[in-house]
């Protein structure tokens, strides 16, 4: 890749058009956004940016809800070189209030249920879910560029860490494409495979504030085409249901949801009798070749849906 600053994602996901890029359930309500959409987004709310005179350099505060308006928003600054400070959407107000303090936002973009803290709540802001109506003043397309170089910052990530200081590390663009650049070497050597599965559909239960869930379901999945989903729970009955319904190919989460799921099919094998005999396959199926593993445990295949393939996972061994 030869991509200056994640800012060139936005023309990349314009060049997608129609494809679908995400996937998201709210309440009963399921919306489908294609490449397009995100990207048109993205420039209006570049646009609402230099309409505030936000300049390159600037933080914002972006603290909500994993979706499409989110990616538009984190793509919407990297156009402008404005920095994102991204929140967990679980973050507590008196953790949000003293990120704000230390990077002095000029702007806030909250979910709707989010209920800020004193520090926050006098920062202007803009509400996720009613982006498009309040940016539908705005054209979807490019404004005049900014020069962004690869040593400018992309986003500040905060963690508490082990003390109740908010420690914040500084990402720049060329600290992500580094990472990415291997990583699309790799999936071109494999691109010819990908035809026979296309398109990929992730399910990413990963917050988007997160590096390892920007990387699942920003970056990564655009080189593919593929399609990411945002799960509303993380129940691990549901997680099985939409993976079968959305025909999913791949699962990211972090090791507690993956015990989640084991528990579950072990719960439901228990409850017909059948854990034991289950377990004695298991035993007699480790170390065999894979198709002997595959066949043997067919069942729990058959569960997850014929196209799933993969795991991802980190955070623990």
């Amino acid at each position: 890749m030869a991509t200056p600053s994640i800012a060139e994602f936005v023309p990349a996901f314009l060049k997608l058009g129609r494809d679908v890029a995400y996937v998201q359930r709210r309440g009963y309500r399921t919306r489908r956004w294609s490449y397009g959409d995100v990207a048109r987004l993205a420039y209006k709310f570049a646009r609402e940016l230099e309409a505030r005179q936000i300049a390159k350099g600037t933080r914002i505060l972006l603290w909500g809800e994993s979706g499409p308006e989110w990616v538009a928003v984190f793509l919407g600054c990297a156009l402008r070189g404005v920095v994102t400070v991204p929140m967990d959407h679980i973050a507590a107000p008196e953790f949000a209030d003293r990120v704000a303090a230390e990077v002095d936002p000029k702007l806030a973009v909250l979910s709707r249920d989010i209920k800020p803290g004193r520090d926050v709540a006098g920062i202007p802001r803009l509400t996720l879910e009613e982006l498009e109506d309040r940016l539908a003043v705005h054209r979807g397309d490019a404004s005049a560029p900014v020069t962004i170089l690869s040593a400018d910052p992309l986003e500040i990530v905060f963690t508490s860490g082990t003390t109740a200081e908010p420690k914040g590390v500084v990402l720049s663009h060329g600290n992500v494409l580094s990472n990415l650049e291997p990583i699309a070497r790799e999936i071109d050597k494999y691109r010819k495979y990908e035809k026979i599965v296309h398109p990929g559909r992730f399910l990413n239960a990963l917050p988007l504030s997160h590096i390892f869930g920007q990387f699942l379901g920003i970056f990564i999945p655009h080189l593919l085409g593929a399609t990411v989903f945002f799960p509303d729970t993380l129940n691990p009955g549901e997680v099985i249901r939409t993976i079968q319904r959305e025909r999913i190919s791949v699962l990211i989460a972090v090791p507690r949801v993956l015990h989640s799921l084991k528990e579950k099919i072990e719960r439901d094998l228990e409850s017909r009798g059948e854990l034991e005999k289950f377990r004695q396959r298991w035993a007699t199926a480790n170390g065999r070749h894979f198709l002997v593993r595959w066949w043997r445990m067919r069942r729990i295949h058959r569960l997850f849906g014929w196209k799933f393939w993969a795991f991802i996972s980190g955070g623990a061994a």
